[in-house]
């Protein structure tokens, strides 16, 4: 099978691997969506601390179809993570913070970018037929989306702000139109995806601008100070972005006279269920954020187009 693995930063190369054997449930990807976590692997070669152990094979947000036993056809989407469900987060609720995670395309575990892999039944949701490939690869974005609003506590009327509108960001404005927001404000500086976020409604962020949720979706240290001073005193502000170098700072000054409250998300917890529910009501429409589509032959070409960021999503589509 071919498979795309990761040698070091801004080097993936193509293999010829046998096919993976062992256990868990044997399912031909269909669709991997690069996020900006591999973009991290990519361009840095790590994220923060975390190198690989090995050329990694990347990608994360998946999609494909069961191949084999009772189930052979079903089409599905691939929770990337494995909690062990044991430790002390697991068992508090959080397995997104488990202490013995297993995460595709992270450490030692590859990733989705190859024709075949072998993963946890228990992690594979089903795809309604409404639903494309495409579609159930996003669920994972969506996913972080949903995470991300649910620790930001979001009250009805409410005016959200969303700074950095990336595919994350994009479901974020969808998601904050759906749970009552009554003005859904933006910041981003490439115009396409500024255009695409007001295209849902929303309304760039003016000087004099201020609201009660703020999501910070980049990274960079220029978009949490604008999440900042755009939140309202005593307003949540929720960093999402991974920032570059693995720090991130900001006036002290204006988080504290302002009583802001600040949360980092983390990927998400046990939300699958929740996003398929809400792309298969139509509530957020996850083909909005994808915009361009590749051969796993040409995943070097996508790596590019998505670190150039000209469009929104790029996804790869390991088997044709």
């Amino acid at each position: 099978m071919l498979v795309s693995r990761l040698h070091a930063a801004g080097d993936v190369r193509l293999h010829q691997e046998p096919e993976p054997s062992g256990d868990g449930t044997l399912v031909e990807v269909t669709s991997v969506g690069i996020c900006g976590s591999d973009l991290h692997w990519f361009t840095e070669g790590g994220i923060g601390d975390a190198v690989p152990a090995k050329p990694l094979v990347l990608g994360h947000e998946m999609a494909g179809v069961i191949r084999g036993g009772a189930d052979d056809g079903v089409r599905v989407a691939i929770d990337p993570s494995i909690p062990c469900h044991h430790c002390e987060p697991c068992l508090s609720g959080w397995p997104n913070l488990c202490l013995n995670i297993v995460f595709a395309g992270h450490g030692a575990t590859d990733g989705g970018l190859r024709q075949l892999l072998t993963w946890p039944a228990n992690r594979l949701h089903r795809l309604p037929d409404s639903l494309s490939d495409d579609d159930g690869a996003m669920l994972e974005p969506l996913g972080v989306a949903l995470h991300a609003y649910d620790l930001a506590k979001v009250r009805m009327a409410s005016t959200v702000a969303v700074v950095g509108c990336g595919p994350i960001g994009l479901l974020l404005v969808q998601l904050a139109f759906r749970g009552g927001a009554t003005r859904v404000l933006v910041a981003e500086p490439l115009p396409h995806r500024l255009a695409a976020a007001v295209e849902m409604g929303a309304v760039p962020i003016e000087d004099d601008a201020a609201a009660d949720v703020v999501f910070e979706v980049s990274g960079s240290e220029a978009a949490v100070d604008r999440a900042l001073r755009v939140a309202r005193p005593g307003a949540r502000v929720v960093l999402v972005g991974i920032p570059d170098g693995d720090t991130t700072t900001f006036s002290a000054s204006i988080a504290r006279r302002k009583g802001l409250t600040l949360v980092t998300a983390r990927r998400m917890g046990e939300v699958y269920p929740r996003a398929i529910a809400l792309a298969e009501q139509k509530l957020v429409d996850l083909g909005s954020v994808v915009s361009d589509s590749y051969p796993l032959s040409a995943v070097a070409d996508a790596f590019g187009a998505a670190a150039a960021r000209t469009g929104l999503k790029v996804v790869v589509h390991p088997n044709g």
